[in-house]
């Protein structure tokens, strides 16, 4: 074997390697080949705001991300239940993000491990220093991410705190993506919209620092920290986040390819309270109790 012919192989074999081990959005994995379930459309109905304010063939869209993101992820209890519930809101904060985007898959998430509350750096539930509510997992976590059960519940039961725990995480993922954690998620943000975004969140920062914000403080912490709390505020309150903050609105609205304060006009409708003996959604003709409410 000549010189070149070996070079070329070794070219070839590090080709292959980096084709398939190398991380990225469109990676396709296995593919759902069920039908969404009934109960779990009930449900996201129920809990899910941006679920609800989509049109029918975008819920489908929505539903497909939802059997996707839970065919590529588990989703582990520690020392608490995890319920079907659990698993679509995780799904459900793993899709808003990226609806935008068919063929977008999280290949650097493998597992997301749920706690009865919050924890603190060595994962521990009920110290006096467990005040972490959401983290992305690196070192021996690599590949995980890890959510107070609580806080990912609330995060959908109150949509007017500008908070949402699992959307805020899976934002750090979306940034983490393009192989840093640095508050530009450059797979999903455009090169002419880099050097604006960057000098936008310095400004951002400093009056969260001289209190002329009404941002969450916690994002004048890092450039890191603001991109996420400012992806929360973009999903939870759009149309308050474009009339405070209009430039900040159109830069997230050409990261996440959204406009959310069209879309916040029908996600302010919520369901009528769905009772044991109503009529079941599923159009069955049954109390709900009866159909899909059974357990």
């Amino acid at each position: 074997m000549n010189t070149v012919t070996f070079l070329f192989l070794i070219a070839l074999l590090l080709a292959l390697w980096y084709l398939f081990r190398s991380p990225g959005p469109r990676t396709r994995r296995k593919q759902p080949d069920y039908p969404f379930p009934q109960k779990w459309q009930n449900t996201l109905t129920q809990k899910v705001a941006f679920y609800r304010a989509l049109s029918t063939a975008e819920k489908q869209q929505f539903e497909y991300k939802i059997q996707e993101f839970l065919e590529d992820c588990e989703i582990t209890g520690i020392d608490v239940e995890v319920t079907p519930t659990d698993k679509l809101l995780v799904a459900s904060s793993a899709a808003i993000p990226v609806f935008a985007f068919p063929n977008w898959r999280y290949t650097n998430l493998d597992e997301v491990l749920l706690y009865p509350s919050s924890f603190n750096h060595d994962f521990e539930s009920g110290k006096v220093d467990s005040d972490i509510l959401g983290m992305v997992g690196t070192g021996y976590m690599e590949r995980k991410m890890l959510l107070s059960k609580p806080a990912l519940h609330h995060g959908f039961a109150n949509d007017d705190d500008k908070k949402n725990t699992a959307i805020h995480e899976f934002a750090h993922l979306i940034d983490k993506l393009d192989g840093k954690i640095d508050g530009i998620p450059s797979l999903l943000l455009e090169q002419p919209y880099v050097l604006p975004w960057i000098e936008l969140i310095n400004q951002k920062i400093d009056a969260i620092y001289e209190k002329r914000s009404d941002i969450n403080p916690y994002g004048g912490t890092s450039p890191i920290e603001f991109y996420a709390v400012a992806s929360e505020y973009f999903f939870e309150r759009p149309k308050l986040l474009e009339r405070k903050h209009p430039k900040l609105y159109a830069l997230l609205e050409e990261i996440f390819d959204q406009d959310m304060a069209e879309r916040k006009i029908q996600m302010r409708r919520r369901p009528k309270k769905l009772g044991r003996n109503s009529p079941c959604p599923c159009k069955s003709g049954q109390k709900y109790k009866h159909c899909c409410g059974r357990p």
